[in-house]
């Protein structure tokens, strides 16, 4: 493979950026990885370091029945390096691949920082002219506000200036200590797993009581919340409530397969805690992002039997996230319709979830070593979960009603044969994935 001298700035060093500029930097390439906040700090992060986990510390399923699984398994075999430093990293999470998130974030940024083909300039970009080309825009959804402007200027000619967005939250993370073991339990659902979450029962009456707490507690709300769109998979507990009151019990609150050791039955509601961090002194509420002001929100969940006494190492909060029409702007190799040098990858592409960003930093680094080398454009086959993740957002008939996605099976091509079996059904559609990225990889 041919190394053109050529230096890619990669702006951002997030998830997809650190993966962009490690996967070229492999290839050869001189990287110049811009971050900004050493300099400028975001509503959502906490630290300076590269790839900092901001939401849940969960990438997911590995489970290989999964579409989650399966675009891992993808990742793997292109080599990488975020996946690689998430399961050094890892913490038990039953099926998914959980994260201690400071130690991660930690390796990530000494691979970045040790790589001699990678400078990391901890700087602003606030104008797509700064950089020269050929360069990747990995800002994620919380860009800079002038650098977000500069992308609008760019694009104005086809969109018409307009941006999208969607509301984020985050979920509170409790000290472990304070979970109280006399009434919650650890177990993984249906007994798959090795006993990784805490379990805290609700019965009937406790569960209404507190759906009716967190109706009547105070919110912050921005002032443009009444036109909001959330993301689905990251919908914060007050927007679920409002579809209904049993919303959450068949949500994150479900109890399906946790039989609570005190009673050998399941409770009408359960909550569930999943382990933060490799010393498991720090635990997440699962699906319990929220935009409750801080009071109502230590007093609330301390409703939650198991966590009546709890201490909170982090208090849920809520951001505007924003993202691009892909479909409308951007070529099939992620590149700007208006600008074949100029890339997009990560969350402000139009993907949702820690590792789909990754993937599209890994899929933007190949495809521009393509370009460099004057090579055919070669994306992942369609029947692949990375060529079906990237269909997705570079589908010019979304382009009306664009909503950022994760995998999951509905975009991955349907079976030629009719397979009634759910089970077998996803067995061979994730056959067919690996057979078709095997095939990809070794032409």
């Amino acid at each position: 493979m041919s190394s053109p001298s050529k230096k890619i700035s990669v702006i951002g060093a997030g998830l997809a950026g650190s993966e962009c500029a490690l996967q070229l930097a492999s290839m050869g390439y001189e990287v110049d990885l811009y971050e900004m906040r050493s300099v400028k700090q975001t509503p959502a992060h906490k630290t300076t370091d590269c790839a900092e986990l901001v939401c849940s510390n969960s990438f997911g399923s590995l489970s290989d029945v999964s579409a989650p699984g399966q675009l891992k398994w993808e990742a793997e075999q292109l080599n990488s390096q975020i996946l690689k430093a998430a399961k050094i990293n890892a913490v038990p999470a039953g099926q998914a691949l959980g994260i201690d998130r400071e130690k991660f974030a930690t390796l990530v940024t000494e691979m970045i920082e040790n790589n001699p083909k990678i400078n990391l300039r901890k700087e602003v970009v606030t104008s797509l002219e700064q950089v020269p080309r050929p360069t990747v825009v990995a800002t994620g959804p919380l860009t800079d506000e002038s650098f977000a402007e500069s992308i609008q200027k760019h694009f104005a000619n086809i969109s018409g200036g307009d941006f999208l967005y969607f509301f984020d939250a985050i979920a509170p993370i409790i000290d472990a200590d304070t979970i109280n073991p006399e009434i919650a339990w650890k177990a993984d659902r249906y007994g798959k797993g090795t006993d990784d979450y805490w379990n805290c029962p609700m019965d009937k009456e406790q569960y209404n009581a507190f759906i009716q707490a967190i109706k009547e507690a105070r919110k912050i709300e921005p002032k443009d919340f009444e036109t909001t769109n959330y993301f689905e998979g990251c919908m914060p507990i007050e927007a679920m409530i409002e579809r209904g009151d049993q919303t959450l019990r068949f949500g994150p609150m479900k109890p399906v397969g946790l039989d609570n050791p005190r009673t050998g039955r399941w409770p009408w509601a359960v909550v569930q805690l999943r382990q933060d961090n490799k010393e498991a002194t720090a635990y997440n509420i699962v699906g319990f992002q929220t935009r409750m002001a801080y009071g109502e929100q230590t007093r609330i969940f301390r409703m939650i039997p198991g966590l009546e006494n709890a201490e909170f190492l982090k208090l849920g909060s809520i951001h505007r996230n924003m993202y691009i029409n892909s479909p409308k702007l951007l070529n099939k190799d992620l590149s700007s319709k208006n600008d074949p040098y100029l890339f997009f990858a990560g969350q402000i592409a139009g993907v949702e979830g820690y590792f789909e960003s990754t993937c599209m930093g890994l899929l933007v680094a190949r495809f521009l070593d393509q370009k460099l080398n004057d090579k055919v454009f070669a994306p992942p086959p369609r029947l692949s979960a990375l060529g079906s993740l990237l269909e997705a957002i570079t589908d010019p008939f979304r382009i009306d009603n664009f909503q950022p996605t994760n995998i999951n099976f509905g975009l991955l091509p349907p079976l030629v044969e009719s397979i009634r079996d759910k089970k077998l059904k996803k067995e061979k559609q994730i056959g067919l994935a690996r057979e078709a990225l095997q095939s990809w990889i070794n032409v």
